[in-house]
Order: structure tokens, then C-alpha cells, then sequence
């Protein structure tokens, strides 16, 4: 049974332009509701793929955050190419570190992280996930239970050699937090199974932005795009773009 894969998004609405990124075995998919939402008040979105996301786990784990990096930039670079000049970044996770770096390198109106590590856990927890990811996306593909014990075998003993250079780019946009001017709001999850909730104090801390602000949302997990208070992330998302100095 051949499955279709996630695809990236583009909503072109306005000329407000929001880069929405997924987390670490994640996809557009994570960030398709917000996207939505934002396009119906005018907004356009834009959320790209990372290299080895969306796809089959082998394509994964041959890739690494220099990849993701690229693919990032890559997507700033086409909202520009398409006109639009006012870019504002929001990011889930490993996204939201993404967003981060960007705001460092990039001119933009505003970041927003969503649950993002500011500590990676060791390479072996890292590497859990992405067996899980390996699964689940082989269950979804219809494969049959032996199929799938050999195939996520087969990428076990492969590893994915990229996981300490994860830890190092984290650790890298950590120590730069300093260069980030951009108005800043940062959403974190009380119940965050899978982050270490006090990253979203490391960050509002130690960015040097002069319009900043931390919200935390009480009864959601890591993933709280699509969780039980998703509707009101959009409205605290809206509400914090709407503030932004845009030309328009």
C-alpha cells in the first residue's frame, strides 16, 4: 500500500508572512491548523519540510540539523522571492530553535517558539523517537507487523550519526540567545513529556529583545498544536502577531 506523504503548505492570504516550522520526526502536519487559522485572519503561511521529514525513517536518519538549517533558510529565502518583505517565524520544538537561529541571521518582525529545547537529552533518548517515528510511519504504510520489526531492525543498527550534532546546534543557539533582538513570544506547556520546561526561561531570559513575553498553557503535552487547547495557542498566537509593527 503506497501512502501519500505530507506535503509542505503555502496559504497565500495577505502580505503578512508567517514561516511556520515542525518539530524533530514531525511535519507540516504539525503546524496545519495553526496554519489555517492565521490564513482565515490574513495571513500567509508558509511550512516547509525539513530534508528526511515526511518521508520513509531511512531518508531520516541520513540527514542532520545542517540540513534543517538550510531547508529553513531556503524557506525564508522563497517568501522573499515571492514578495513578501514582512516575515514573521514560528516554531514547534526543534522548530522553534530553527526560529531562533533565524531571528540571529535573518531581519524578522517577530519569533515564536512553541515547547523548544533549550537542553537536548542523551543521543540514546533522541534516538528513541525516531524509532518510534520509524514505526508508527511503517504501521501507517500498512506493512505488516514482521515487515515492520525487520525494517525498524535494520534502522537500529544503522543509528542516526547526526544525533550529537543535534545536541551541539542546540547548544550552539543557546549560547547566542544574546543575538536575538526580534519581538519575542515564548509558549510553553506545563506538561511537556518530552522537553524540560524551564528551556522557555533559559529563552525569554537571555534574548536580548526589548518586546518579550512567556505564556504557559496548563493542560497540554509537547505537541500543543494539537492538543486540547490549540484554539486558544491561536488566539495568544493571533493576538502577539497582530501587536507587530508591520508595515501594511
Amino acid at each position: 500500500m503506497k501512502i501519500k506523504e505530507q506535503q509542505p503548505f503555502f496559504f497565500q492570504a495577505g502580505k503578512r508572512a508567517v514561516l511556520l516550522l515542525h518539530g524533530f520526526t514531525g511535519s507540516s502536519s504539525d503546524v496545519r491548523m495553526l496554519g489555517r487559522f492565521l490564513e482565515k485572519k490574513g495571513y500567509t503561511c508558509f511550512a516547509p519540510h525539513y530534508r528526511g521529514h515526511g518521508v520513509p525513517p531511512e531518508q531520516l536518519i541520513e540527514t542532520g540539523p545542517k540540513d534543517w538549517w538550510e531547508d529553513v533558510v531556503k524557506a525564508y529565502e522563497t517568501l522573499k522571492e515571492k514578495g513578501y518583505d514582512e516575515i514573521a517565524v514560528a516554531g514547534l520544538s526543534l522548530g522553534g530553535v530553527l526560529s531562533l537561529k533565524l531571528a540571529m541571521n535573518f531581519p524578522l518582525k517577530g519569533v515564536i517558539t512553541m515547547c523548544s529545547p533549550m537542553t537536548m537529552k542523551t543521543t540514546d533518548i533522541m534516538f528513541k523517537g525516531v524509532i518510534k517515528y520509524a514505526k508508527e510511519y511503517k504501521k501507517y504504510e500498512g506493512k505488516t507487523e514482521q515487515q515492520i520489526s525487520e525494517e525498524v531492525e535494520a534502522i537500529r543498527q544503522k543509528g542516526m550519526p547526526s544525533l550529537p550534532d543535534l545536541q551541539q546546534f542546540v547548544q550552539n543557539v543557546r549560547n547566542e540567545l544574546d543575538l536575538v533582538y526580534a519581538p519575542i513570544l515564548v509558549i510553553q506547556s506545563r506538561n511537556d513529556e518530552i522537553i524540560d520546561p524551564k528551556s522557555a526561561h533559559i529563552i525569554y531570559e537571555n534574548v536580548e529583545s526589548l518586546n518579550k513575553k512567556l505564556i504557559w498553557f496548563e493542560e497540554s503535552g509537547h505537541v500543543i498544536t494539537l492538543d486540547k487547547e490549540k484554539n486558544q495557542l491561536h488566539e495568544v498566537i493571533f493576538e502577539f502577531l497582530e501587536s507587530l509593527d508591520w508595515e501594511d
